[in-house]
């Protein structure tokens, strides 16, 4: 069972120094790539704007980038962020979004330097865990002597008593 277990703690954890890091990180002075998923931070005018089909309060919306043009964007919603730190999460309602609506863009991009310190910290678990829990699986130490047997017998002769 502790091998298991230990197998199963292993695998989660190199399976999890496989993923790569991503972070959102602002655009500059270019759209973005359809495709790809964004942030889109709102001014003033786009919360006004979109306040009816959106609702009070955003601050930015997260999606992926389905289409664009020199006016406005094409999102597939996966959520909103509100001033007062609320969440919301959509399910892919696409929303049009004019480009004079947008205060700044961000877009998810992959993370060397995280991915990499992620991976060593990941790598570096799965050797304490196997060092920990299956070290004496595939070498044995030679320096414990293997159980002997565990049974003993040992004679007892029985008293039967005489009778005169």
């Amino acid at each position: 069972m502790r091998v298991r277990s230990a197998g199963l703690l292993c695998g989660v954890v190199l399976g999890m120094s496989l993923v790569g890091c991503y972070s959102m990180q602002p655009i500059r002075g270019s759209t973005p790539i359809v495709g790809t998923d964004v942030e889109l931070y709102l001014n003033d005018a786009g919360r006004a704007a979109l306040f009816p089909a959106m609702g009070p309060e955003i601050s930015q919306i997260r999606g992926r980038l389905l289409d664009t043009n020199n006016s406005e964007y094409l999102l597939a919603v996966s959520g909103v962020s509100t001033f007062r730190n609320g969440d919301q999460i959509w399910s892919g309602e696409k929303v049009r979004i004019k480009t004079e609506y947008i205060m700044s863009t961000s877009e998810r991009r992959f993370s060397p330097g995280n991915s990499v310190a992620f991976g060593i910290v990941g790598v570096g678990g799965f050797a304490y865990l196997l060092n920990h829990y299956a070290s004496g699986l595939f070498f044995p130490d030679p320096e414990v002597p293997a159980p002997g047997d565990t049974s003993s017998s040992r004679r007892v002769p029985i008293r039967i008593p005489r009778r005169w």
